[in-house]
């Protein structure tokens, strides 16, 4: 897997990969991977796919490796995303664009933020940082039986697209089990308590869960 390899507005990041090796160092990477083990499955993986500069930059990455005709068998959209967006024409949309160049669609690392923004970026990059705020961390004392709800309508939201696009999709991961133990309660502020999950501290199933579970019975 080459992972996070652009930027947002879809440019190679200058990662020292790429400062080192060369422009190629993706094609390269998939080619002594593919010489290892031919068997292997070979994935690009990045977060923000469905912000539309970053995903026209990463649609554009993929049909020229595959011109060059590097082994690659698909894309991980990383699903770092929010309550509010991305919404579900532009999840269905990125899944589309993959899935056109013959590329299988896995989401890598699904959850959803719950908190206010405390940026104006979408990034999931994990060296970003912002200042605290009580505004920015509401939550201390558990998650409102409101905020359940338009949690549960979010995830039942993502996974219609997902169940809608099965075709053309392996897997999806999420990116933790419980509440607790989520990269998200101290991004990207130290501290902030967060809900992105479908179990909550003590690893109960939350409305959430119950969502997924009747979309998949629904795409049956």
């Amino acid at each position: 897997m080459v992972n996070e390899a652009l930027n947002d507005d879809g440019t190679m990041r200058q990662s020292p990969w790429y400062r080192i090796i060369g422009d190629d160092y993706i094609a390269k990477a998939f080619q002594f991977a593919h010489e290892a083990d031919p068997a292997a499955q070979l994935y690009y993986n990045d977060y923000s796919l469905e912000n539309e500069a970053k995903r026209k930059g990463a649609v554009e990455l993929m049909r020229k490796l595959k011109a060059a005709g590097v082994p690659i068998t698909g894309i991980g959209l990383q699903g770092h995303v929010r309550i509010d967006g991305p919404d579900a024409s532009q999840e269905a949309a990125t899944i589309e664009a993959f899935a056109a160049l013959g590329l299988r669609v896995n989401i890598s690392e699904l959850d959803v933020d719950v908190l206010p923004r405390t940026t104006r970026s979408d990034s999931a990059d994990v060296s970003m940082t912002a200042v605290g705020t009580a505004q920015s961390n509401p939550y201390t004392n558990g998650l409102p039986e409101e905020m359940q709800q338009a949690l549960a309508k979010r995830y039942a939201e993502l996974f219609r697209v997902f169940v809608q696009h099965h075709n053309s999709m392996d897997r999806v991961t999420l990116w933790g089990v419980t509440d607790g133990g989520s990269w998200l309660n101290n991004f990207p502020n130290r501290g902030r308590t967060n809900y992105p999950l479908l179990f909550d501290r003590e690893g109960k199933p939350k409305p959430a869960f119950f969502a997924v579970l009747q979309e998949a019975k629904n795409g049956r």
